[in-house]
């Protein structure tokens, strides 16, 4: 059964007339996913720190915010988590997941950079994988100036983000940079065939759609051959052998549950220590909603839980 606090929110969306987010343009759908935080996120908790830096990117710099747990020193040597937002690579940003990481930042007792990675359409696959590789490896080459332990540094993100995420572990393998502690996917994006069961199972009536899945493709990977590549479909990697362990965490109403499932098993074939969660009542999207979801706040104190162990 759904979860009666998530079918409220879908039957509210209904009465608001909300338009779905593949009937906008991508600049009013920015604007319409910032606007719902006010509503739907828990206020914003007190960090120690949370400023914004820029970083090397590709192409010019990416804005980077770092946050400082609640009772930390400035020269304290903290574990980090580099967090990359969801919003189909096409909305979301900063703000959006302040909530989420201030409050991953307090309750892991970690630092936590947020990446402003480029966005589509004005920037197609694979823009937002170049910056979250290019700052990642930046927070690690820059630990001891950010007072981080170079050792202790997961990387994690939702939906998009998830992928992002999935994709950074593989680039990293692949260059022999580092080794993240942990990969946080939640509802994470890993196949873009958009074959999957679920896919047609969850695919219309619980907010994210098939509908907006072939929009938000349709501005990241406007080519066939983009979602053939690892970088966009994480699951087509070749190797997914000593890759970081990883905390997979998906919906059972959303339509990426079945590929999010798929994936850990994936990683749980090639070796990977791997532990697979899913809230089989919630919906896409759910994490960041605490105010209006109680399953939310449980899904992000196990996400920090994980971190506190694998830190």
């Amino acid at each position: 059964m759904l979860d009666p606090q998530a079918k409220a929110l879908i039957d509210l969306v209904v009465e608001k007339g909300i338009p779905p987010v593949h009937t906008t343009e991508p600049v009013q759908a920015r604007i319409f996913y910032a606007e719902r935080r006010f509503f739907s996120q828990p206020d914003a908790p007190e960090v120690a720190q949370s400023v914004d830096i820029q970083v090397p990117g590709p192409v010019g710099t990416i804005t980077v915010r770092h946050y400082r747990p609640l009772g930390s020193a400035t020269t304290d040597k903290l574990p980090a988590l580099v967090y990359y937002h969801g919003g189909g690579h096409v909305i979301g940003d900063l703000d959006t997941h302040d909530v989420l990481c201030r409050t991953l930042s307090n309750q892991a007792q970690c630092a936590v950079f947020s990446v402003d990675y480029r966005l589509a359409p004005e920037h197609i696959f694979p823009a937002a994988a170049d910056d979250c590789v290019a700052a990642t490896k930046w927070v690690h080459a820059n630990a001891r100036a950010l007072n981080i332990d170079a050792a202790r540094i997961a990387v994690g993100g939702d939906s998009a983000g998830g992928q992002l995420a999935a994709v950074v572990a593989l680039a990293l393998k692949q260059d022999g940079a580092f080794k993240p502690v942990l990969q946080l996917l939640i509802y994470p994006v890993t196949d873009a065939s958009t074959e999957r069961e679920s896919m047609r199972t969850n695919g219309q009536g619980y907010l994210l759609t098939r509908d907006s899945m072939d929009y938000f493709y349709g501005h990241y990977m406007p080519e066939a051959w983009m979602r053939q590549d690892w970088r966009a479909s994480p699951m087509l990697a070749k190797d997914h052998s000593d890759l970081p362990p990883a905390l997979v965490i998906t919906a059972g109403y959303d339509p990426l549950r079945d590929e999010g499932y798929a994936y850990a098993d994936k990683l749980s074939a090639a070796g990977v220590p791997t532990q697979y969660i899913c809230f089989e009542r919630q919906i896409h999207g759910f994490v960041p909603l605490g105010r209006i979801l109680d399953e939310a706040n449980t899904a992000v104190k196990l996400c920090a839980q994980a971190l506190r162990d694998r830190f």
